[in-house]
């Protein structure tokens, strides 16, 4: 397939996009080992032409080359948008310059991102969202209201006539392929796994509204912002997202509330009182608690049984006044993962100052974790038995709270 043309996906649809195979870092965040594209589309009808998002603004010749091959900008009517994030709207000022009698279709929620980016007030715009259809010739569109997937302000939309969902930034990957479909292509499972890790793992209960939406229809063809069209099976991968959206281990009931309780420890000191937790934890019914020590856990592992924890206790030293390392290490992994739900707090011994598990705590509140007022369980040395015992108190309490019983919630 030849980069500077356009790909028809189906009848009087085309891919306009760009590819990048060179870039190897996006959003800071993830590695692209493949490279990977920004994905636009055309939709050509008797009545004139929709243009379905654009492309990063190093990339705007080869766009623009793209649709003139297809058509004059006069016969432009419609630009959707639905993701304003710079990769996907780069090309947007210069396209409405280009065709400034088009009227952009955006969700409500990106009234100022659009403003912002193009810098005008005076922009022909129009707020869609479910329910919303656009007729154009023998092009129907319904639209589909999907935020924080991954901004606020995005959506999905469907072309009724052939079956294709626009699914924005979700289903997508960073696999440059210049083949584009996903029939075609070499093995991006990798890529497809590492996307959803990255981008929509933290959205779970977005992601798994979207899905409610999208049962509703039947789609032979997803064409994402990134990475392969998806034709061959497109419900193969709805169902991964599904999986992995709702994932509990295979071993737990989902009556059970699970408490995972990571501790560094020094001296054996911060174990035992865990240990002393983990007990307590463990005594409330329905609690399925699990010990994890920091010093010898993976960042994926990290990860995922933070994912699965509707409780999180962490237990530190403190350690010239500080939480050492691999603590902040893991509450740096939520950045990766939905926060909404999870009950969190703190413990620890110390020698001296014994900071750290107040720092902790600080931080789970700016991460949005449910926090219970208790006080911290700090312990100066070595836990006497009485200690323990208050640990035990500390973790039932705890588990109690994560079970469902009503207290007031510190969100502050």
């Amino acid at each position: 397939m030849n980069h500077n043309k356009p790909i028809e996906i189906v009848d009087n649809i085309f891919f306009i996009g760009a590819f990048d195979p060179d870039i190897r870092t996006f959003d800071i965040i993830m590695k692209t080992a493949n490279g990977s594209s920004y994905n636009a589309y055309l939709i050509k009808t008797e009545e004139g032409v929709i243009i379905v998002d654009t492309v990063k603004l190093e990339y705007q010749n080869e766009f623009f080359a793209k649709i003139e091959q297809l058509c004059s900008y006069d016969e432009i009517k419609y630009v959707i948008s639905h993701h304003l994030e710079p990769d996907h709207a780069g090309a947007i000022p210069e396209l409405i310059k280009r065709a400034s009698q088009a009227k952009v279709l955006i969700s409500p929620q990106a009234t100022p991102m659009l403003k912002a980016i193009t810098d005008k007030d005076d922009i022909d715009f129009e707020s869609v969202w479910t329910n919303k259809t656009l007729t154009l010739g023998s092009k129907t569109i319904k639209f589909l209201t999907t935020p924080y997937l991954h901004w606020p302000e995005t959506m999905s939309s469907y072309v009724v006539e052939d079956r294709l969902l626009f699914s924005g930034d979700v289903f997508g990957s960073h696999y440059y392929d210049k083949r584009l479909f996903d029939d075609l292509v070499g093995d991006f499972s990798y890529s497809f796994k590492y996307y959803y890790d990255h981008i929509m793992r933290p959205f779970k209960t977005y992601v798994l509204n979207a899905l409610k939406l999208y049962d509703k229809l039947d789609i032979n063809i997803i064409a994402t912002l990134h990475g392969p069209i998806i034709r061959e099976k497109p419900y193969k991968y709805i169902e991964l997202y599904r999986k992995w959206s709702l994932d509990r281990p295979d071993n737990i009931s989902s009556n059970n509330k699970i408490i995972s309780i990571f501790y560094l420890t020094s001296y054996k000191n911060t174990r035992d009182m865990a240990e002393s937790i983990f007990d307590g934890a463990e005594s409330v019914k329905t609690i399925r608690a699990s010990l994890y020590d920091l010093a010898s856990i993976e960042e994926q592992n990290m990860i995922n049984i933070l994912e699965e924890s509707d409780g999180i206790l962490i237990g530190t030293p403190t350690i010239n006044a500080d939480a050492p390392k691999p603590v902040w290490d893991l509450l740096s992994c939520m950045m990766y993962l939905e926060k909404k739900g999870k009950t969190g707090h703190s413990f620890g011994s110390y020698g001296w100052s014994g900071e750290a598990p107040k720092m902790i705590l600080d931080r789970m509140k700016s991460l949005h974790f449910r926090v219970p007022p208790m006080e911290s369980m700090k312990i100066r040395l070595i836990p006497t038995k009485d200690e323990l015992k208050n640990c035990y108190n500390f973790g039932r309490e705890f588990a109690e709270i994560v079970n469902g019983k009503m207290i007031e919630i510190d969100m502050n």
